[in-house]
């Protein structure tokens, strides 16, 4: 009678195992009964009928397909190595499951003969330098294409684009060529800059000093002016006569003998002058003469 106590516990146990299923907080539970799609079970403690029910558990994290590296052909006839990697997750478990036999292969696949479409439309250069612009296309066109499979392609990108060694080599003597070019470009851009900074300084210098002496004539000029004007009206307001105009010429005349000079000319107005100063001879002498006699 134990025995039989037991055995129905241990069947009962059997029993209960089968038709309690824990469904983890990532997962999404298809129960299908006699082959027959039932229901979703979310996560959680799920009970099925157990020998007549079964679950499926569908991941809904991100997931990464890695698609092999193949050899295209680009626009240029040139044999590239290229292999990329296609982020998705899971939108719907059931198409996921059921409209799909292997969708890892089939996104595989897919993502090889796209990308093949793709970088075959372009040129060497400009597959090298369009990076973005693949990733972008692919994901559009695997992210259309995958919607019937209840998945959404969030990420698509590329590892690698590899052309063959003697191309490699190549570009790397045409990019070194390049550089040595614009090098001397610059150079010679900065050669001339500098010529035409220097001329400019050595003709804002020259335009300074001219300047300056200039400023320098016209300051003399006018102060020579306005001190003639200045000389000239005293001598009007002084009311001189023919004998202190005389004297001065007198002494302006010693000045130029003075000079080094081995010629002196003498104005026209000169006569007159001389008759003043002989005039000035005549006053003195009988000046002088008045003199000696009141000393004796």
């Amino acid at each position: 009678m134990v025995v039989l106590y037991v055995i129905a516990f241990i069947l009962i146990f059997i029993i209960a195992s089968k038709g309690l299923k824990i469904v983890r907080p990532w997962e999404k539970g298809l129960i299908e009964r006699l082959g027959k799609y039932q229901r979703t079970a979310d996560s959680g403690l799920t009970v099925i009928m157990p020998f007549f029910e079964n679950i499926k558990k569908i991941d809904m994290r991100e997931q990464v397909v890695d698609v092999p590296p193949q050899a295209v052909i680009t626009k240029d006839n040139v044999v590239v190595e290229v292999d990329a990697v296609v982020y998705y997750e899971v939108t719907d478990p059931v198409k996921v499951t059921y409209n799909v036999a292997n969708f890892y292969t089939a996104a595989t696949k897919l993502a090889q003969t796209n990308l093949r479409n793709l970088v075959g439309d372009m040129a060497l250069d400009e597959s090298l330098t369009s990076r973005e612009v693949i990733n972008t296309k692919l994901r559009e066109i695997l992210d259309d294409a995958t919607d019937k499979w209840g998945t959404k392609v969030t990420r698509v990108e590329l590892q690698r684009i590899e052309p063959p060694a003697d191309v490699t080599e190549a570009m790397h003597r045409q990019m070194k060529a390049e550089r040595e070019r614009r090098a001397m470009i610059l150079e010679a851009e900065g050669q001339k800059r500098s010529a035409i900074l220097k001329a400019e300084g050595e003709a804002e210098a020259i335009q300074k000093v001219a300047d300056a002496n200039k400023y320098q004539k016209i300051a003399i000029a006018q102060g020579e002016s306005e001190a003639i004007q200045t000389v000239y009206s005293a001598i009007h307001k002084g009311n001189p006569t023919n004998d202190l105009i005389a004297i001065k010429y007198l002494e302006a005349l010693q000045k130029m003998a003075d000079g080094q000079a081995t010629k002196v000319f003498l104005p026209y107005e000169a006569s007159g002058i001389l008759g003043s100063i002989a005039g000035i001879k005549e006053i003195l002498s009988e000046k002088m003469g008045k003199e000696q006699e009141k000393k004796k």
